[in-house]
């Protein structure tokens, strides 16, 4: 509703902490916006944050409804807005297996945004509208439980 909106969708998130890292965020992000003109391709709207960058998606000029479905099914994360699927991955393969780097340290050279996400994996969680600011609304917000799928090791 405002220009520049800055949002995630946390799943898989324990309450209380950064559910970019600890979890798993869905970037809801006007990503046209001037504002946002150094934005990094892993911020783009729809991307599961610092892990796998999703397909940039031209949305339509402010007013009109967007409807966006996230699907979880184990390791595989689908988003796709106004029936279009802009991102179709595996968390787990994203980052080689490796949300933490190896060697423990603060930069891990296998996710996208070089930091840890211990909580990526986790196979449940909170769902959370991560609020950064004023100006998006949500509607008609379902939530479907989907039967667990195979991890792999």
């Amino acid at each position: 509703d405002r220009e520049g909106v800055n949002n995630g969708i946390g799943i898989r998130t324990p309450m209380g902490v950064d559910a970019a890292y600890h979890g798993m965020e869905i970037q809801v992000l006007d990503h046209d916006a001037p504002i946002y003109k150094n934005l990094r391709v892993y911020q783009q709207h729809g991307s599961v944050y610092g892990i796998i960058p999703a397909k940039r998606v031209k949305f339509p000029p402010l007013g009109p409804w967007n409807v966006e479905e996230i699907r979880a099914v184990g390791d595989r994360i689908t988003v796709t807005v106004n029936g279009e699927v802009i991102l179709d991955g595996d968390i787990r393969e994203a980052c080689q297996g490796h949300n933490v780097a190896p060697d423990g340290g603060k930069k891990n050279p296998y996710t996208v945004d070089h930091r840890n996400h211990p909580g990526l994996f986790n196979a449940s969680g909170h769902i959370g509208l991560l609020g950064h600011g004023a100006g998006i609304k949500f509607r008609n917000i379902r939530i479907k439980e989907l039967p667990a799928a195979k991890t792999k090791k």
